[in-house]
């Protein structure tokens, strides 16, 4: 009875591991198939060209391909730092009465749907930073922050867990040899918990470059390129949210196909390279 358990088990294991595999593989093939049409007409300069002309069928992907990079790299420089330091107080300088209502209070934060952040940026954040800075209140900067909002309870609350694994014999033995909190913080838990610090930020990239609904709200929706970190732009998810259901054209329906199949491939292969090259390293210098 029980080899026919471990086999149905190990089949099932199998089952969903390649499935998932075959899955990723048919996204890619339909997206490809869609998108032949645009590859055909345009080509890799489509990739860096920046019209953007349905009236004409012209189509260039570059202003939606920097936006989406630009956003994201903006969302990442402030939600890093601090979601370290949220998890680092978490974890280890909070008291312990408050630890748990504050922590739970980060994983709601993680369960708000997008749509919300985009509303609260669009009315509250986006005025605000009128008032500051000028301008409309639209703009790369504007998504950029949202966006860091928005992963950083996650990415805080992955790495807190991870900080959370480093055993107390560790910790107990530097606090025995003389290091200061700081000391062990920097010096122990951060170097132990660091695949899983740097496995949040890789889920946290992932989600922030495919980020719509929050995104359309603050980004201005302006196909080219954004002149300063204020301006009004556009990424691959706005373009693909405001114009899919205004394509009227093959040639059009395919060019958005074909910045959806650039997106699966930025997706890919900035999350292999931070897996197998930076988790690798790590890994391999513990």
């Amino acid at each position: 009875m029980s080899k026919k358990i471990d086999f149905i088990f190990y089949n099932v294991t199998k089952f969903s591991a390649f499935g998932l595999l075959v899955i990723l593989i048919a996204i890619f093939g339909v997206l490809f198939v869609e998108a032949k049409p645009a590859i055909d007409a345009f080509g890799l300069n489509f990739i860096t060209s920046s019209r953007w002309a349905p009236n004409m069928e012209i189509f260039g992907g570059f202003p939606a391909i920097v936006g989406s990079v630009l956003s994201t790299f903006i969302a990442m420089f402030f939600a890093i730092p601090i979601a370290i330091g949220i998890a680092i107080f978490l974890s280890e300088i909070a008291p312990q009465k408050i630890k748990a209502p504050v922590g739970t209070a980060i994983e709601l934060l993680a369960a708000i749907p997008s749509v919300i952040y985009g509303m609260w940026g669009f009315f509250y954040f986006a005025p605000l930073l009128r008032t500051i800075i000028g301008g409309n209140g639209l703009g790369l900067l504007t998504a950029g922050v949202v966006l860091s909002i928005m992963v950083l309870p996650f990415m805080a609350s992955v790495a807190r867990d991870a900080m959370n694994t480093t055993p107390n014999i560790l910790k107990e033995s530097a606090y025995a040899l003389g290091a200061t909190k700081w000391d062990v913080i920097k010096g122990v838990i951060i170097p132990y918990a660091k695949a899983g610090i740097v496995g949040a930020a890789i889920l946290a990239l992932g989600r922030a470059i495919g980020e719509t609904m929050a995104v359309t709200f603050v980004m201005g929706n302006v196909h080219k390129i954004p002149s300063s970190i204020t301006s009004a732009a556009t990424s691959i998810p706005v373009t693909l949210a405001n114009e899919f259901t205004e394509a009227d054209s093959t040639l059009y329906y395919s060019s958005l196909f074909y910045l959806a199949l650039i997106l699966f491939l930025i997706s890919f292969v900035i999350i292999a390279i931070a897996k197998f090259m930076f988790l690798r390293k790590i890994r391999s210098a513990q």
